[in-house]
């Protein structure tokens, strides 16, 4: 928004704002806070920065968790949310040593090292990435997980569950179960609020190529950004989670982006575009290609499905992620690639024929991933396989343009799956991520970090009676 802190000042005083805010990432992807009166925001809060509790965000251990933030102003936006006029921008994090410098761990500098890195390679010189973000709007949650009472309870009004409801006004319009793929009003009950959220968007610098609802029946929904550089993504990925969540909680509803939130439902997953430029010419497309699709794409595709079990450590980072990826539903499971295909990890938009569309997508991704860590990590697997020439040919990949869940068995037993756990992820991790350290993007601290995160997370889960538990075994 900002170039220099002159703009800054001028934009404060011409729009009368009076509180700056402070975004600061962790390693699961949450955003915290840090707020000041807009007075105290000087030249010398872009010189030394701002301190905090580094530990706190699971970066650094409690004997030595000094760190600071120092705001990047291009970041900034208008927070719609407050009270008073507000302006919000994010914050890089640097570690304190014998001179203050940019943190390894910091996820956004792991995105910024990722293009850095691209443009060294030669490869390519702008990348495009585009998030399809499905999500549910629902009208309760409530939980519990106390050693004596287990409870998940979640409510939408337009959820065929509540179609026999007599204990309070019910005007019919339900949506049966996987029957919410592009219904109109009245069933699409939440097309207004859903209007009022892109708009905000759109405000906001998130330009949204389109919205619609999605199959979930109990208000399931679906909004696709249009394309924008991989930093440049991640941010608005956050500030979408950011504006959707805080304006359906103004409503008097609530969002969620679990992958599996409802049993028997259409998962949510976050499925990403790619395209690769250089001098402005799209490095993707060959009319006479598979598709039209250049050999080099196909090498990216390649690296892709070659490092797919570790990448879903960072795509795929919760336990819940993998009661979304189940074989027989229409999220992918199957390490191959196909054209117009959503059963398989890599899908060609059949669409998608001019040279500056051609591209490809992942689909297993989910929103509970940090976005800056996992669209690097994408970057680093697509760099790999152009590197070094990973045909998903000769690898066994495809293409499949079949339906996978069809094929025989002795067929689909020759197709590798992705892991079926967050543990699996893990071990995946743990065998392969050298292609994630090349050209320094990421380091060997944040992928320890990752996989202590997530077996922490596995284990909590792991070690908790289940419900359904009781169903099976109680009586045994």
């Amino acid at each position: 928004m900002f170039n220099n802190m002159q703009e800054l000042k001028d934009y404060c005083v011409d729009n009368d704002i009076k509180v700056i805010d402070f975004k600061v990432i962790d390693l699961a992807g949450r955003w915290h806070h840090l707020t000041i009166p807009a007075a105290r925001f000087t030249e010398k809060t872009l010189e030394d920065g701002i301190g905090f509790d580094g530990s706190s965000y699971g970066f650094l251990t409690i004997e030595k968790s000094d760190m600071v933030f120092i705001p990047d102003l291009s970041s900034a936006f208008v927070d719609p949310f407050n009270e008073v006029p507000l302006l919000t921008m994010i914050g890089n994090i640097y570690a304190i040593g014998d001179k203050v410098e940019r943190f390894e761990g910091d996820p956004r500098y792991v995105a910024e090292k990722a293009e850095r890195y691209m443009k060294e390679t030669g490869i390519a010189d702008k990348a495009k990435f585009g998030p399809e973000f499905e999500f549910y709007i629902l009208d309760h949650i409530s939980y519990k997980s106390l050693p004596n009472h287990m409870e998940v309870y979640l409510d939408a009004e337009q959820a065929e569950w509540n179609m026999g409801n007599k204990d309070r006004k019910n005007l019919g319009f339900k949506v049966g179960r996987h029957k919410g793929y592009h219904v109109d009003i009245p069933y699409d009950v939440n097309f207004n609020l859903r209007n009022n959220m892109v708009l905000m968007l759109e405000e906001n610098g998130v330009p949204v190529k389109y919205h619609h609802t999605e199959v979930g029946g109990p208000g399931q929904l679906e909004i696709e950004l249009s394309f924008g550089g991989l930093l440049e993504m991640a941010d608005r990925t956050m500030l979408t989670k950011y504006i959707l969540k805080n304006e359906a909680i103004r409503n008097g509803k609530t969002v969620t982006f679990m992958p599996k939130p409802i049993f028997g439902e259409a998962g949510n997953g976050m499925h990403v575009h790619f395209q690769l430029f250089k001098d402005d010419e799209p490095i993707f497309y060959d009319a006479k290609g598979y598709s039209g699709l250049s050999q080099t794409a196909l090498y990216a595709i390649g690296g892709i499905l070659k490092h797919a079990p570790a990448l879903m450590a960072f795509t795929n980072p919760s336990t819940n992620s993998y009661k979304r990826l189940i074989p027989g539903y229409e999220a992918p499971v199957s390490i191959c690639y196909a054209t117009a295909n959503r059963s398989s990890v890599i899908r060609i938009p059949g669409y998608a024929k001019k040279p500056d569309t051609k591209r490809f997508e992942f689909r297993p991704s989910d929103a509970t991933s940090n976005p800056y860590l996992a669209f690097s990590a994408l970057m680093m697997a697509m760099l790999d396989g152009i590197r070094h020439r990973i045909d998903p040919v000769e690898e066994g990949f495809g293409p499949y343009d079949v339906n996978i869940f069809e094929l025989p068995e002795e067929e689909k037993a020759k197709i590798k799956g992705l892991p079926r756990s967050l543990e699996e992820a893990a071990d995946a991790l743990e065998k392969d991520h050298d292609f994630l350290l090349e050209g320094g993007v990421f380091c060997e601290g944040i992928i320890q970090n990752q996989l202590k995160a997530i077996r922490r997370d596995a284990s909590r889960v792991t070690i908790m009676p289940n419900p359904i538990e009781f169903e099976m075994y109680f009586d045994l």
